[in-house]
């Protein structure tokens, strides 16, 4: 099967999606502490499962065993291939040095991943007051190509926003024009498309450029991806969770009711009937904030409307921008077949994603959050420091690309490889 490396990797939502279709990691760059733990971690999940010795990965989640001895039970080499570097000129040749010794004389045959997008974004550049032209991060993708340039794979698979496709340079000149040209430059034939999850079985509306390149010249070669029709709705994957209020909840293991939808189902997880989560923590609101929500949940179970910022009573109003991003407290309306977008900005608050249940009144909590990124229930999200830390989980889940989503793009491409 084909091998990949993953830049700027991320908690791993590309990866576990090219890992499910068969494809061998063989290494994982990222610059965020927490992620690269919450990687060790799942390659010490997978490993630990081909191995018949998953429950040592339960005593972990059970807390029997710490961090240090979970990893202590697998092969160094694995941890020793999450890479935890900024992507930049100065760290490019120790990324390098690091690569090489893990390929071991082995040809890349894929490179997977694409640059922190808050600089191409619609809503980044609106709340930037230079419109994040002249930031570092427009930059990131020369340094995709230093790569491309030393690994030569026979593919590789750019993931971005849909704002990539207007977000210009301070020359005027499109970023998206200028990235294609240079990976031209490097010897790849390029073809993109604009995917949007919901299409192919992810509960939630969230349209990304996926580009992908093919070394030499040719010409349709871009995979078919079937889509596919979703016939349940958002209610499915959180009905199985217990009923918590803001604030409760436990960031260990918690009983569930089982969830048996065919949504997450994954033949290769053995733990999957063990009814248990992590992370179904949720976060304190103010009682402001707790009144706006059940108005919030009230308006569109009574008359499916989102509601409008400026029609809140004076008295709950408290924001001074009344002109523009009127609809920052959102429903994840359970009876429609996906959610709105999962974005990072969850980290900060949960106003766009308060949960359907008026009777729990909050917002979702990082397992809700990453079910409908559809990582399976036995992911964990890692902090730096290893205590957990909801805020990290919510960062992590936010920036992933949903696994279903890619394992879909790795299998459409394992069929034209």
């Amino acid at each position: 099967m084909p091998n990949y490396l993953d830049i700027f990797a991320g908690a791993g939502g590309l990866s576990e999606g090219f890992i499910r279709a068969g494809y061998e990691p063989i290494a994982h760059i990222e610059m965020d502490k927490a992620a690269c733990y919450t990687l060790k971690t799942r390659l010490a999940y997978t490993w630990l499962s081909e191995h018949q010795e998953s429950a040592t990965y339960m005593q972990y989640l059970k807390k029997d065993i710490t961090r240090k001895e979970l990893y202590d039970t697998i092969p160094e080499r694995l941890l020793k291939s999450v890479l935890n570097y900024e992507i930049s000129n100065d760290n490019l040749k120790e990324i390098f040095q690091k690569v090489d010794r893990l390929l071991n004389g082995v040809t890349l045959d894929l490179i997977v991943g694409g640059p922190p997008c808050q600089a191409y974004s619609l809503v980044g550049r609106a709340r930037d007051e230079n419109g994040m032209v002249g930031d570092s991060r427009n930059y990131l993708y020369i340094l995709y190509a230093e790569f491309l340039r030393k690994y030569r794979p026979r593919y590789f698979v750019f993931e971005n926003v849909t704002g990539l496709l207007s977000a210009k340079d301070t020359d005027g000149e499109l970023y998206f024009d200028k990235m294609r040209r240079l990976f031209k430059e490097c010897g790849y034939s390029i073809e993109y498309k604009q995917l949007n999850a919901k299409d192919y079985g992810v509960l939630q509306n969230r349209t990304r450029i996926i580009l992908i390149g093919k070394y030499g010249q040719h010409e349709g070669f871009y995979p078919n991806i079937p889509k596919v029709t979703n016939d349940y709705t958002v209610e499915e994957i959180f009905k199985d969770l217990p009923k918590i209020k803001a604030g409760k909840g436990t960031y260990g293991l918690m009983p569930t009711l089982h969830y048996n939808g065919k949504y997450l189902f994954d033949a290769k997880i053995k733990e999957q009937d063990l009814a248990s989560v992590t992370l179904h923590c949720a976060r304190p609101h103010t009682s402001q904030d707790l009144k706006i929500y059940k108005k919030v949940v009230q308006l569109w179970n009574k008359e499916k409307k989102r509601l409008n910022y400026t029609d809140l009573p004076k008295k709950l109003q408290s924001q001074k921008n009344l002109d523009s991003f009127l609809d920052r407290f959102k429903v994840v309306a359970s009876d429609l077949p996906y959610s709105q977008t999962v974005v990072a900005h969850i980290a900060k608050d949960g106003h766009y994603f308060i949960h359907p249940d008026l009777k729990q009144n909050r917002s979702l909590t990082p397992r809700e959050v990453a079910r409908l990124q559809t990582f399976p229930d036995n992911y964990y999200f890692e902090s730096a420091s290893g205590r957990p830390s909801r805020t990290a989980a919510f960062k992590q889940i936010g920036n992933a690309v949903p696994v279903l989503l890619a394992e879909k793009i790795a299998t459409a491409l394992l069929e034209v490889w």
